[in-house]
């Protein structure tokens, strides 16, 4: 069995957040599990472009609109991410260094997804089951079905997977004409609040809806940007599967970025050399509790509350604790961050942009990991934490609720608030603090923390049980 996957980002090709290691990582275990897997993405400048060697299969060209529009598709040779990557050039609208934030995305993305399927129909063989992720793809399952041009292709299933709902790529009617030829009447299937919206069109149309968890699932029913009632009413075909983490590279005995390797029986001291290299790095004091924060710098994930946070938190416990942020994103808040590093050195310090060995050391030296996110449809960041055996302060929310326990309840190993406020997180500090003074119960958590199994797996497996579901 077959499934082609389309993504707008794929780990180590391109990624801006979760998207991008989902779409590396699923396949890689969907291929072990007997699928054979494949993914098509966007080729976009990177340096992966240019340290691989590629194979060019495939050259054609289509309209968008009054304007034509040449693509090549090349296949990664070496198959290095442990299953087929194709990258689709369109020179001139994909070929550029960024993944999004272009004006002209409604045309890159678009034109993306009419080469994708374009190439797709003069496949000697057709895939058993397509599978998009966010509106990037959202219009493919339209075109698949109603594009006269495709009619080839209207018998395969496809499934869309919900990464983030408050992305939907919406652009005006006077841009129909990039859709390939259909059946006018159906327009209503691209219509929300009176435009083309790629993701409502991929959620109407697709055979089966994923989100990334299941909480976020049920949420997405009352808070989707707009989408609530279309996810209330498309719920029957709907399913939220958990994504997981990559257990071989996010792993503490062989992680090569880490300064001392350790297990889940030497977690103590493990975690201790790490943490002191980290703040001898900073500048900050190994004996004081070290909360981290590691994401995009955004108020999705909580970031604009950061500063008020540290700073009563440090008022509340007299500089008895220490705070380390990783992350870029509102120029404004890298502006503050960096200004407030120079008003409380000592205890707090921040790097502005994102260094994947930093952030490995990061989860293997701190004490506490804070998500005080108002969005997160699933989180990876929570599940790397537990992996390295640092204990997630999380808010009770989308994939945080599904994957953290509170250490108060029966069988808990982190820390959930209710409320993306300041004075819930810093309550949550302060029971940390607390914990932080029982070494001994600490390390016990450690243990069940390092114990729980977020494997891509299970998750894989619940991909595959769902594709065969479809072809039954």
């Amino acid at each position: 069995m077959e499934v082609l996957h389309i993504s707008a980002e794929c780990y180590p090709v391109a990624k801006v957040g979760g998207l991008g290691d989902v779409v590396g990582a699923l396949p890689k275990y969907q291929h072990e599990l007997g699928w054979i897997a494949k993914v098509v993405m966007p080729c976009y400048k990177t340096g992966f472009l240019l340290d691989h060697a590629f194979d060019l299969v495939h050259q054609g060209g289509s309209w968008l609109g009054q304007t034509w529009f040449h693509f090549n598709v090349l296949k990664e040779k070496t198959n290095q991410l442990g299953f087929d990557l194709y990258l689709l050039d369109i020179p001139g609208l994909l070929d550029r260094e960024g993944v999004y934030s272009y004006p002209d995305d409604p045309e890159r993305f678009t034109a993306f997804q009419i080469a994708v399927l374009d190439w797709l129909s003069q496949w000697h063989h057709h895939p058993d089951l397509v599978h998009c992720h966010d509106h990037h793809s959202g219009l493919v399952p339209f075109m698949m079905a109603h594009s006269f041009k495709f009619q080839a292709l209207r018998d395969i299933p496809t499934v869309l997977t919900i990464h983030n709902a408050q992305y939907q790529g919406q652009f005006g009617w006077d841009r129909l004409n990039y859709i390939p030829g259909f059946d006018l009447w159906r327009s209503g299937m691209l219509d929300w609040g009176g435009m083309i919206n790629p993701l409502a069109a991929g959620i109407k149309s697709c055979w089966r809806l994923t989100a990334v968890s299941p909480s976020y699932l049920e949420e997405l029913t009352y808070s989707a940007a707009g989408l609530d009632s279309l996810f209330r009413i498309e719920r029957a075909k709907s399913s939220g599967i958990l994504n997981g983490i990559d257990t071989r590279i996010w792993d503490p005995e062989t992680d090569p970025y880490l300064v001392k390797n350790y297990g889940m029986n030497q977690a103590g001291p493990g975690k201790k050399i790490n943490k002191e290299s980290l703040c001898h790095t900073f500048g900050l004091d190994p004996a004081l509790p070290l909360f981290s924060f590691v994401g995009r710098l955004v108020g999705e994930k909580g970031a604009d509350l950061l500063t008020d946070i540290i700073g009563r938190s440090l008022y509340e416990t007299g500089n008895a604790v220490s705070f380390l942020v990783l992350g870029s994103g509102n120029p404004h808040l890298e502006w503050v961050l960096n200004d407030f590093r120079q008003r409380h050195a000592g205890n707090f310090n921040v790097y502005i942009g994102y260094q994947e060995q930093l952030s490995h050391q990061i989860y293997a030296g701190s004490d506490f990991l804070m998500m005080p996110s108002r969005v997160e449809p699933c989180g990876l960041n929570q599940m790397y934490a537990l992996r390295y055996g640092t204990m997630p302060m999380v808010r009770s929310t989308g994939g945080l609720r599904d994957t953290v326990t509170d250490f108060g309840d029966p069988g808990g190993f982190g820390i959930r608030f209710d409320q993306a406020s300041v004075w819930d997180v810093c309550y949550s500090v302060k029971r940390a603090l607390e914990l932080y003074q029982n070494p001994r119960r600490l390390q016990a958590l450690r243990k069940v923390m390092m114990k729980q199994d977020h494997s891509w797996g299970k998750s894989a497996a619940a991909y595959i049980h769902l594709y065969s579901h479809i072809k039954s």
